[in-house]
């Protein structure tokens, strides 16, 4: 806080106590319970400085917040009510018996008196013919059987009395209007206190206190009250008070609030620091994770991915590897490569497990799993995507290649680029995955050496297949990542043999036959706008999948094609190309024919 602010407070604060009539630790008023007489000055409670109230008129509060009145020789008694103005307090014996405490009562040394003076005598009487023979009341709470008392006002003359029968108890000083039956079993009565206490000052609206003197005897003053204008006042500085302490209250908070926030911030940022590797996990933590194996997400030839959760908020997919050859090459592929990426079109490991024979690879989980379903899905409508959806999809895994190719150290080349291994999070955010097959190389690097074929069919490059078209490059990525295009323009696997036109088996080549002639290719189309970006999409999917590397271009290339709004040329036609002998055929032979006349070579 502030230091001029806090002066301020002070100053304001202090106004504002000599305001209310100075001595803060005395409060002007008080009360036990929310609907008890109002206490103050010449009393005061129990526990108060001695200066808040005049001496003997201490009250205290009970546990029930009743007010309690205690006079000479522990007599106390219940307080009903206070009228100050008559300066009479009304009290009630708490247990309905009086005359007990009034045996012990004195007054002498106590600044109250009854309201009429008088005495009374208790008699203890065995013949009620005695007991009736003068003006005797009844005390039942002090009666025992065969021994009843009975209490005799002072102003009646006891040698009239007939006392051959009573024994004399004691004497007590009471007011001379308590003296009836119900008086003595528990009615109220009323005790007033000098009018030299205060006098008439509380009637006339003032102020009563303690006045500051050397004398040995207490003595009283008093003050004037406050004005209207000092109420009004008042009220105006106790709201600018109470906004003062909303507004200082509100900073603290804000800057409790900002403070908590930036430590949740560091808190997150070192939490999400350290998961930048991923964790080795054992595989009972697995097990544990995927609640037993019990939310099965997949399964292919791979293992199989389950549902886990590392924490209340934090959803992961576990893939539990297959025992079989080729497993330990794929897993050591999985953890290298994806152990050092950090992109947001990538999907991260977030950990892995290696005990014994059993691995497995953790990632973050991603609710809307791959784009496959989405584009080849012919059940469920609510799975197709708009075009404009598609077109940021498309963009998205072309950044992913991109970074790959260029972003890293060394150059990660996936070889696996489907639409099955392109996954979707909760907003549609594309993501690779299935880096089993991936191969890390120097940027320096032309070309890749490979002893057997990787990938999927309908998405190896020519080749991979076979070096006669050139050699394994990154410009294999590309063109696997054309042929992904072809699919989401299309809608279906580049190679159907379920249509019923032959010349529609081969996707890309059928796409390439309607743009070369100037037709529009009018699939799925339902806004405006929707025929460009298809086209759009297909013209980068073609020149994607020419048959020689070289004629490929980059993905940094493609990123800015598929971000551009020029037109777009149109590519060789890559399925009139001549093969990769010297030997010229009359018919080209088509990609997806080199892929099944090699089918056994891949691994």
């Amino acid at each position: 806080m502030d230091r001029s602010l806090s002066l301020f407070l002070f100053l304001f604060l202090t106004l504002f106590v000599e305001m209310r009539g100075g001595r803060g630790e005395c409060p002007t008023s008080n009360r036990c319970g929310d609907q008890g007489p109002l206490i103050q000055f010449p009393f005061r409670l129990k526990g108060q400085p001695h200066h808040c109230g005049y001496p003997g008129f201490v009250l205290s509060c009970t546990e029930n917040n009743q007010i309690m009145l205690e006079l000479p020789v522990s007599v106390k008694l219940l307080v009903k009510n206070i009228i100050y103005k008559s300066r009479e307090i009304i009290v009630q014996n708490p247990d309905n018996c009086l005359a007990r405490q009034l045996r012990n009562l004195s007054l002498a040394s106590s600044p109250f008196q009854f309201k009429f003076e008088g005495d009374v005598t208790f008699f203890n009487c065995s013949s009620l013919k005695t007991a009736e023979s003068f003006a005797a009341h009844f005390i039942p709470c002090l009666s025992i059987p065969g021994n009843p008392v009975y209490a005799v006002d002072s102003f009646y003359p006891l040698q009239n009395m007939d006392l051959s029968s009573c024994r004399r108890l004691c004497n007590a000083s009471v007011g001379y209007h308590v003296f009836t039956d119900y008086t003595f079993n528990g009615s109220a009565f009323s005790l007033k206190w000098p009018k030299s206490i205060c006098g008439s000052c509380l009637r006339g609206g003032h102020i009563c206190r303690l006045k500051k003197s050397n004398s040995r005897e207490p003595e009283t003053e008093c003050i004037k009250g406050v004005s209207k204008q000092a109420m009004v006042t008042g009220t105006i500085f106790g709201f600018f008070l109470l906004v003062l302490v909303i507004a200082m209250l509100y900073r603290l908070h804000s800057s409790d609030k900002l403070e908590r926030e930036n430590r949740i911030k560091v808190k997150r940022f070192l939490e999400d620091y350290e998961a930048l590797k991923p964790s080795r996990y054992s595989y009972a933590d697995i097990k544990r994770i995927t609640n037993q194996f019990k939310d099965k997400l997949g399964q292919g030839g791979y293992g199989t991915v389950y549902k886990g959760k590392l924490s209340d908020e934090v959803f992961v997919a576990v893939k539990i590897l297959n025992n079989s050859q080729g497993n330990g090459e794929e897993f050591i592929n999985e953890v290298a490569t994806m152990g050092t990426i950090h992109h947001v079109n990538i999907v991260r490991l977030v950990g892995f497990c290696a005990d014994g024979f059993k691995r497995a690879l953790i990632y973050d989980y991603l609710p809307n799993e791959s784009l496959e379903k989405f584009i080849f899905s012919r059940v469920v409508k609510n799975y197709s995507l708009g075009w404009k959806k598609l077109q940021e999809i498309a963009i998205g895994i072309a950044k992913g290649i991109e970074y790959l190719h260029q972003g890293c150290d060394q150059r990660i080349l996936h070889f696996d680029i489907k639409p099955h291994n392109i996954l979707l999070d909760h907003n549609f955010n594309p993501k690779i995955s299935d880096f089993g097959l991936a191969k890390l190389c120097s940027k320096e690097q032309s070309a890749v050496s490979m002893t057997v074929a990787r990938g999927t069919i309908g998405y190896i490059a020519p080749e991979v297949l076979s070096r006669n078209f050139g050699n394994v490059s990154y410009k294999s990525d590309v063109y696997s990542f054309g042929m992904l295009l072809l699919e989401m323009v299309g809608g279906r696997k580049n190679i159907d043999v379920s249509v019923e036109s032959t010349s529609q088996v081969y996707f890309p080549e059928w796409i390439y036959n309607h743009l070369d002639i100037g037709e529009e290719l009018c699939i799925r189309i339902e806004e405006k706008g929707d025929v460009e970006i298809a086209k759009k999409l297909a013209i980068v999917g073609l020149s994607c999948i020419q048959w020689f590397p070289m004629d490929r271009p980059s993905m940094k290339i493609v990123v800015q094609m598929l971000e551009g709004g020029g037109k777009l040329t149109m590519p060789p036609n890559p399925f009139a190309s001549t093969t990769p002998t010297k030997t010229n055929l009359s018919k080209p032979v088509s990609v997806f024919q080199q892929e099944l006349a090699i089918i056994p070579e891949i691994e």
